[in-house]
């Protein structure tokens, strides 16, 4: 019943992890190396995961532009698996060009795997909204440490919850 409990984003992130300097010339190969760092996922092999969101990226960009990119696989790969949902973290050695709306080239990657549909949707507006703060913006293009990127999701979570 994975798909139905409520996740904090920060939680998500502690669950997928941050990841620092990972390779990649193109968004195909930095989802395939991002990937390759996140813990296994039962539900799906790591090729065909690569394949959904491909797939997704081919639709439309997730690049959603301030330097920032969101892919994920257009359907929940989790979905009715006895798994949890993540999202990881990365930050690429070199920004990458990803086809964002502002032609910016993608220094942070959010890469979330979902267990709904609601809370694929849930996850992505929090995310959204935390990169449309210039705060925020601020220490995800700074690359500082998992603990307080997750210590910023915390007080931005708990205090949406205060309102």
């Amino acid at each position: 019943m994975t798909g139905n409990k409520e996740w904090s984003l920060a939680a998500l992130i502690d669950r997928g992890g941050v990841y620092y300097d990972v390779p990649g010339a193109n968004p195909k190969e930095l989802v395939a190396n991002v990937i390759g760092l996140m813990p296994p996922i039962k539900a799906v092999t790591p090729e065909e995961l690569q394949r959904q969101i491909m797939e997704r990226e081919a639709i439309v960009s997730t690049g959603t532009g301030h330097g920032i990119a969101l892919p994920h696989p257009r359907n929940p790969v989790l979905e009715g698996a006895n798994e949890e949902p993540l999202v990881a973290i990365a930050f690429p050695v070199m920004p990458i060009g990803w086809n964002t709306h502002d032609g910016s080239k993608v220094h942070t990657v959010f890469l979330l795997i979902s267990a709904s549909a609601k809370q694929h949707l849930k996850t992505l507006s929090k995310i959204n909204f935390l990169c449309h703060k210039e705060k925020f913006r601020s220490l995800i293009e700074a690359r500082v440490s998992k603990k307080e990127i997750v210590a910023a999701i915390k007080e931005a979570e708990d205090s949406w919850a205060n309102n």
